[in-house]
């Protein structure tokens, strides 16, 4: 099916995580004859399944699915690789006359396609060594003196992103911050890519966490520690990005003995909310955004035709 002409060449979908996004983007596919490009930083690895809520393999046969396990646990993907890989997926589509549909809740990968990529110093193994062997406090000091800005906005539970803003931060010696700021738009055949609408599902707070302890209760079901057991296997540890993947992280802490796996799902229960509600803070802060509310009891047909309605230009 061709893509209606009244309407954007791709659709933006994003959430945060359990929202419904896969569905309602399946529902979608259906509809209007298109393609899921996965907007996700941890899909991207390959035998990193469950603890992700990847696209089972009925799914991936009923809609065709992008970006989804292009890679090893032994290789690095950073958002460069997503925008290239996101292109090709985009032509590809395109050129097949069906309709890529972006969808997943890395709000960064969102900006790097849609604002483009900065000109920041690609990874020096050697300082990110040295960064990586200092206390987590040492290095939150530190980018508190260097960049406050940064310091104010970035996810302080996540280490890899305060390395990576340390990391510039050194090799530039350049606020990390004012080098954002400084972000180029890709660009495109005739042009500078066109300011996309992000669609954002989002759902009460009670449906959210029912549904976020719902999935996670089902994920431990499905054998989470039997998957991280064997992914430990091939290096899980050694990925400082797969890492920080919800779940895996405190599955590992309980095969070391640190708490029982009652405690352990009750923690990723815990984290998983507190993850929501920062993917929600980074659409508020980042993107051309308009706010969906999906309520329990939906019918798909009407969220679609609501969503399409929205979305025509």
């Amino acid at each position: 099916m061709a893509p209606p002409t009244d309407r954007p060449c791709s659709f933006f979908l994003a959430g945060p995580t359990a929202v419904g996004k896969s569905e309602v983007a399946l529902a979608l596919a259906d509809q209007i004859g298109g393609e899921i490009i996965s907007v996700d930083s941890m899909q991207v690895y390959r035998g990193l399944d469950i603890g992700t809520a990847k696209p089972s393999a009925e799914e991936r046969q009923r809609v065709p699915h992008h970006l989804v396990d292009v890679c090893d646990l032994t290789e690095s993907f950073d958002a460069a690789r997503f925008v290239r890989l996101a292109e090709n997926a985009v032509a590809d589509i395109q050129a097949r006359n069906r309709v890529p549909i972006f969808c997943g809740g890395t709000g960064l990968y969102f900006t790097a396609y849609l604002s483009g990529l900065g000109e920041a110093p690609p990874a020096n193994p050697e300082m990110r060594a040295q960064l990586e062997s200092m206390p987590f406090d040492a290095l939150l000091q530190e980018l508190r003196e260097r960049d406050p800005v940064t310091f104010d906005k970035i996810d302080k539970q996540n280490p890899r992103r305060i390395i990576r803003a340390l990391e510039v931060i050194r090799l530039t010696g350049k606020k990390f911050s004012e080098q954002k700021a400084e972000w180029k738009p890709q660009k495109m055949e005739g042009g500078k890519r066109k300011a996309e609408t992000i669609f954002v599902l989002t759902r009460a707070q009670n449906d959210s966490h029912v549904r976020i302890n719902a999935r996670v209760d089902e994920m431990f079901r499905r054998g989470l520690v039997d998957e991280t057991r064997e992914l430990l296997k091939q290096g899980l540890e050694q990925n400082k990005t797969a890492m920080q993947a919800i779940g895996y992280r405190q599955v590992v802490e309980h095969l070391q003995g640190q708490r029982d796996l009652a405690e352990t799902i009750e923690l990723v229960k815990t984290k998983t909310r507190q993850f929501a509600k920062r993917q929600l803070t980074w659409f508020r802060r980042h993107g051309n955004c308009e706010w969906i509310e999906l309520k329990a009891g939906d019918r798909m047909d009407t969220t679609i035709k609501g969503f399409l309605d929205r979305a025509s230009v």
